[in-house]
């Protein structure tokens, strides 16, 4: 073997890798947000999760890629670690479909069509028709798909030039000499560990094994060891990932790690047993790129079936790895955006929602809270707000500089779109919550000057408080299901609320001007009235922005929107208008 053939291989490992990397991306842009929408509808089930894990990683091509977005979920608090087990098996299997597509390459055959679809002769062609998509072609989907064809045909002209490349290696007595001491079961599983931390891929390592098969020097004796290996050196990228990520996270590195390292000690143990007791006559015999793809689904998918039934054990070990610090506290619950995800920004995007969606949910919290404080001063409960208002000021920042840097990815038309959308909702939440401490400083001033509103100051606020509650309801639920149809409820009774609060204030005045109310407790009400009425605005622009979704981002203008709703955008808006005054507007009216 000359210099040059070294060369070459190294090339064909490099081409081999980049279209794996590639292909990967590709099919992952088509899955879009679709793939941890799959991954947070895992139910209890043991085997659903196992099934998804192993459809999830086969889209992908990657195992290790796989178990790092579950790490970044259950670091998140999006996935648990019982859901995550299951999903970690399957991504075992998943990532045995890469062998099994390279083992078209041992076709042979004098029939025209079969070798036409021989991956040497039908690379060159994939890879030019995808080339041609991504280069020329606008369109997202179809430069994806592109992408796809480009990184097939990369694959498969890298395993080519591999294969060719090791051909003289048959006649290298250095070589033949290396692959006889990996009939040492234990060099044999280091050999294949480390080829795998040293690439980070399980999946082109066993790949680049099938090239190597090519020479007829490979056996079955020396193989085996090599593939268990290959499956312990995969965990390498998700403890990798885990480190300085939650304890839940780093638990499910490690339920990784022991799952491939258990299996591979069971796998050996039987193998090595029979072949003790009764022998193997195959044992010496060459291997060839299926007979490596076989094995590798075949070890896959039998440990994960006996490991199904202990996944409470799997997750009890990890516990007992990482235990819980006894100085671990649970205050109120932050969520935690983790950037091992921006390798997969659809995942990244939905996990930022949630984030949103926890600093909604405190603003709303808040804001429940607060209105109590008017009539009964608690300071337990302002403690409890002021807390949560904090959180809601940290989750600003965080959101955003974590959506900044999503944008900075490679994303699609939608999820830019979405990223610039979740930055605006973040504002407004925000804004909301601003509100509600408002409300609080209004009742601390209450409570210091020892005023007190009149039974009809009370009554009203009630009514209103019962308005701005529902308009929360009704939007906090449109933004969480992204659903316009619940959105245009918002604005009927945003109007409904305005209209309360026009004629509260004009009665208000009239009782300062009538001395039946005090001059400083009239202001305070009046305060009051502005925070609920800006909070309900606030609702307001985020029910348009997900009715307007579809419409230019640059563009947008909620106060147009909100005027084309009077005008029959919403067909029903009519009647909704008249159904809230019915239930909020009218009880004020019959008062007077």
């Amino acid at each position: 073997m000359t210099i040059f053939n070294v060369i070459s291989l190294a090339g064909g490992i490099a081409l081999f890798l980049y279209g794996m990397s590639i292909m990967g991306s590709g099919l992952e842009k088509i899955a879009g947000g679709k793939m941890e929408v799959t991954l947070q509808k895992l139910t209890s089930s043991t085997m659903r999760s196992v099934l998804l894990g192993a459809l999830i990683t086969a889209v992908i091509q990657s195992s290790a890629g796989t178990t790092v977005i579950v790490i970044g979920l259950v670091n998140s608090g999006i996935m648990q670690l019982s859901q995550a087990i299951g999903v970690i098996m399957g991504a075992n299997i998943g990532t045995t479909v890469t062998g099994q597509i390279l083992r078209l390459s041992d076709i042979s055959s004098d029939n025209i069509f079969l070798s036409f679809v021989k991956p040497e002769n039908l690379a060159p062609i994939v890879a030019f028709i995808g080339a041609i998509l991504y280069v020329f072609i606008k369109a997202p989907k179809k430069r994806n798909i592109g992408q796809i064809l480009m990184g097939f045909g990369l694959l498969f002209t890298g395993m080519t030039t591999m294969t060719t490349a090791a051909a003289p290696l048959q006649d290298s007595p250095l070589f033949i000499k290396l692959f006889t001491g990996l009939q040492n079961p234990l060099l044999g599983i280091i050999a294949g560990a480390l080829v795998t931390v040293a690439i980070q891929s399980s999946s082109a390592s066993v790949g680049i094994l099938q090239a190597l098969s090519s020479t007829g020097i490979v056996t079955w004796g020396s193989a085996i060891p090599i593939i268990l290996g290959q499956n312990i050196g995969t965990c390498s990228t998700p403890l990798i990932a885990s480190i300085g990520a939650s304890k839940a996270a780093k638990r499910s590195a490690i339920v990784h790690l022991y799952f491939n390292v258990i299996g591979t000690v069971l796998f050996m143990a039987a193998i090595y047993g029979a072949k003790a007791i009764i022998g193997f006559d195959w044992w010496y015999d060459t291997i060839n790129m299926g007979d490596i793809a076989n094995f590798h689904t075949l070890f896959n998918v039998v440990i994960t079936i006996l490991f199904i039934p202990f996944t409470k054990l799997l997750a009890k070990l990890a516990e007992m790895t990482i235990p819980d610090g006894k100085d671990d506290k649970a205050e109120i619950d932050v969520p935690i955006l983790d950037e091992r995800l921006f390798n997969s920004p659809a995942v990244a995007i939905q996990q930022a929602k949630g984030a949103v969606e926890k600093m909604a949910h405190n603003a709303q919290l808040n804001y429940d809270n607060a209105v109590p404080l008017l009539f009964a001063h608690s300071d337990e409960d302002i403690q409890l707000i002021y807390q949560r208002e904090s959180v809601i000021d940290k989750l600003e920042v965080t959101i955003s500089n974590y959506l900044i840097k999503i944008a900075d990815k490679e994303l699609s038309e939608s999820e830019s779109q979405t990223v610039s959308e979740l930055i605006n909702f973040v504002v407004e939440f925000e804004r909301i919550g601003d509100y509600a401490i408002n409300i609080v400083d209004r009742s601390g001033e209450i409570y210091d000057k020892e005023i007190v509103f009149s039974d009809s100051a009370k009554a009203e606020l009630d009514c209103l408080d019962a308005a701005i509650k529902e308009i929360l309801e009704i939007t906090l639920s449109a933004f969480a299901s992204d659903d316009a149809r619940t959105a245009e409820r918002v604005e009927p009774l945003e109007e409904t609320i305005d209209l309360i609060i026009d004629t509260l204030r004009d009665r208000h005045i009239m009782r300062l001007k009538d001395g039946i109310c005090a001059i400083e407790s009239g202001i305070i009400f009046l305060e009051i009235l502005t925070n609920l009425e800006r909070i309900s605005d606030h609702c307001s622009n985020v029910a348009a922005r997900i009715i307007g979704k579809d419409l230019d981002a640059d563009h947008f203008d909620a106060h147009a929107l909100r005027r084309d709703m009077h005008e029959g955008l919403i067909p029903n808006f009519n009647d909704m208008l008249k159904q809230y005054k019915l239930k909020y507007y009218s009880p004020l009216a019959s008062d007077e």
